[in-house]
């Protein structure tokens, strides 16, 4: 069961994609029998994954997500463990230097049903003012059971003596539904040096 909550707070304000209204939900048995004598349309259902049986598992939630990682060039990644409680996640902190290019990449597996317009959300505050707020699309999958990857595009850290010091972030994974799959609070620290 998916944590099902209001987005449109104050912190995350509406979506950047505004306007885009989703089609109705629809189970994976109605993908799979949706127009059975279209051959283009049983193509694309195939490339998504839904003619196949949905995944299941253990977990209840249509998208688990796993790790969130951050890949620097010429470093260790920094790996975030989803599957941490919120408290857990709260309490991990982690450093980044200053002016380094770095990329976000997401492993997630959806299971039972197609996910529609799956997006990465994130706010950050520096001393309770927020100073960023951004939004990565990820995208539509249907159930399967491989872990799927997602790579973000390649950001800069900001740099300089103003912007170094501690940053508190809130970022959720939620679909076009609205429905929040994930969401968790965490900080981070821009320094000289790592």
């Amino acid at each position: 069961m998916s944590n099902q909550q209001p987005i449109d707070d104050e912190d995350f304000g509406p979506s950047v994609s505004n306007g885009y209204k989703p089609g109705q939900k629809k189970t994976m048995d109605e993908y799979q029998t949706l127009d059975a004598d279209d051959e283009a349309l049983r193509r694309w259902k195939e490339s998504l994954g839904v003619s196949s049986a949905a995944a299941s598992g253990d977990d209840p939630h249509n998208v688990v997500v796993l790790q969130l990682i951050l890949e620097v060039a010429g470093r260790p990644d920094v790996v975030l463990d989803l599957t941490q409680t919120a408290e857990e996640l709260k309490k991990h902190s982690f450093t980044i230097k200053e002016g380094v290019e770095y990329r976000l990449k997401v492993l997630f597996k959806v299971q039972h049903s197609l996910v529609s317009g799956l997006k990465y959300r994130q706010v950050v505050k520096r001393m309770g003012v927020r100073v960023d707020k951004s939004e990565e699309m990820i995208g539509s999958y249907a159930a399967k059971p491989d872990i799927i990857e997602k790579k973000f595009a390649v950001e800069e850290a900001p740099s300089g003596m103003v912007a170094r010091g501690h940053y508190e972030a809130r970022s959720m994974f939620v679909d076009d539904d609205g429905t929040v799959h994930k969401e968790w609070n965490w900080s981070f620290d821009i320094k000289k040096d790592w």
